[in-house]
């Protein structure tokens, strides 16, 4: 599969995922609505609020991720050599240069976020530029603007504010749940009342991971391809394998990031295995849950190149 039929998988899985999560937004205020019985008004608010979080993901989900980051605009002299080298990278791959922001955290980590090339911003931490030269961070950079190219930054965008919502609207209902108000609803229900109030709660329960699993649909394909993208513009792999190298090696985290947010980075800002365990030799099912290929993996097929 060639690049260009790539980026169009992308875009469809972007719609794809987009009506996803409003189904699942729309289930979970609905298993809502079930466990406390709000009766039949509850299917149209729970479609008013599946559209509103579907646009707000489309229209706001760069503004949410760089306020959930602390990024702030990448203004003055101090920036330059940032703003010079996206300038000649989006010149080199006919892309409109994004907003630029900046991380103030000692963690070397990027992000790029969007809904598509046109209202597309970049990241990059302070400890990014100030640990990796020049041709380390132009490969990092190049790496961003990938995901902008390839159309894989609405998608990782999407699966942040999934991942928000859903967690935070199952978490308040099951709290209000075990403090009885599904008592209290639930009185004199029925047998049919009982079993559809058991099943709004398992819904409930299992609605964090269904949106994690959402989150997970960001293939780690696209991972590779972006590091790959990255080579086609510069035209020089051992600049991104020796950034890659710096951030494998390197045990700082990002202090702004967090599980919903951490998709978006090149590399994953949390902390890796408690600073101390290969990510090797981490059992299969932690490593099936990561949201990044190992970085050995990456930098293995970057020298293939």
């Amino acid at each position: 599969m060639d690049l260009y039929d790539q980026i169009a998988r992308n875009r469809r899985r972007s719609a794809a995922l987009l009506v996803a999560f409003a189904l699942l937004v729309a289930l979970v205020v609905a298993a809502v609505g079930s466990l406390f019985r709000a009766g039949p008004v509850i299917v149209p608010v729970a479609v008013v609020l599946a559209v509103a979080a579907a646009w707000t993901s489309w229209w706001s989900s760069d503004r949410i991720a760089l306020a959930a980051s602390r990024a702030r605009p990448a203004d003055g002299p101090e920036f330059k050599r940032y703003h010079n080298l996206v300038e000649g990278l989006c010149i080199a791959a006919g892309l409109p240069k994004p907003r630029l922001y900046v991380v103030d955290d000692p963690a070397p980590n990027a992000f790029a976020t969007g809904r598509n090339p046109r209202h597309a911003a970049l990241a990059v931490t302070t400890g990014l530029l100030e640990k990796l030269n020049r041709v380390e961070l132009e490969g990092v950079l190049a790496h961003e603007l990938s995901h902008i190219r390839n159309h894989d930054i609405l998608v990782s965008t999407i699966a942040v504010t999934a991942v928000g919502i859903v967690v935070l609207v199952a978490d308040l209902a099951l709290r209000a749940a075990w403090w009885g108000g599904m008592r209290r609803g639930r009185r004199n229900a029925g047998p049919l009342g009982l079993l559809t109030g058991a099943a709004a709660l398992v819904l409930l329960l299992l609605a964090p991971l269904a949106a994690r699993l959402m989150q997970f649909a960001v293939s780690r394909r696209r991972e590779y391809l972006a590091d790959a993208s990255a080579v086609g513009l510069t035209r020089y792999p051992p600049g991104l394998i020796s950034a890659l190298e710096k951030l494998r090696d390197d045990r700082t985290v990002v202090a702004g990031a967090s599980r919903a947010t951490e998709q978006l980075w090149i590399e994953s800002p949390l902390d890796r295995d408690g600073g101390s365990e290969p990510r090797r030799s981490r059992t299969w099912l932690n490593r099936a849950f990561d949201t990044h290929p190992p970085l050995e993996d990456r930098i293995a097929a970057l020298r293939e190149m």
